[in-house]
């Protein structure tokens, strides 16, 4: 039996809604929280988990409500809510350290959401989505927004202040944490096959296979 779902994704975007705004009212706060190079020279670890929370502009911060709301909710329906927050969050953070050695400065949830939309991809590949003006299955939409992201990389594209390293960081982790959680599903299915009791087979063998 599924447990509840608990909204995790819906109280995360209330949280970054709020600090959102503090930035606003008090930009102080995203310079003494955005990810950059003191997280490593002075030792500001936390900065690798802040800057998940931290948005540029109203532009950026709509995009990514949007995405982690409706990719939020079918994470959790599919995953369920305390493992839909090891994704988020683990995502997150790895996406920053690998992403800390690439740009002088970074902020937004992107890393996450792209390693939700990674583990869903392997959970649900044939799940229908709304992408790029379009109904598709999520294997397409994904495959399109990796190879936007490594185009952006390579210079194809122009990359403007899309943090792209993170996204495909996060998405290939979200990757590993999908066939982890599909094996543990089909292991659960596994076990959870109807068992008869021994003693129930052996009373039903003495009763009816006798010669």
């Amino acid at each position: 039996m599924k447990s509840k779902i608990k909204f995790y994704f819906l109280k995360l975007s209330v949280i970054i809604i709020i600090i959102f705004l503090l930035q606003l009212i008090f930009p102080a706060i995203t310079n003494m929280f955005v990810l950059n190079e003191k997280a490593i020279e002075n030792h500001e670890y936390w900065r690798f988990l802040t800057a998940i929370f931290l948005h540029g502009d109203i532009t950026h911060l709509m995009y990514n409500l949007f995405a982690l709301l409706f990719f939020g909710f079918t994470a959790e329906r599919l995953i369920g809510s305390r493992r839909f927050l090891i994704v988020f969050f683990t995502t997150g953070i790895l996406a920053n350290i690998i992403s800390v050695n690439f740009y002088p400065s970074s902020l937004g949830a992107s890393g996450a959401i792209y390693g939700i939309l990674g583990c869903i991809t392997i959970i649900s590949p044939l799940m229908i989505v709304w992408a790029f003006g379009l109904l598709m299955p999520m294997f397409l939409a994904t495959i399109i927004w990796v190879i936007a992201d490594l185009m952006r990389i390579f210079g194809l594209f122009d990359p403007g202040n899309v943090g792209s390293i993170a996204h495909i960081s996060g998405i290939f982790i979200g990757f590993l944490f999908g066939i982890l959680y599909r094996k543990l599903g089909q292991k659960k299915i596994i076990n959870n096959r109807l068992q008869i009791p021994d003693n129930y087979a052996r009373s039903w063998e003495d009763r009816y296979m006798k010669l």
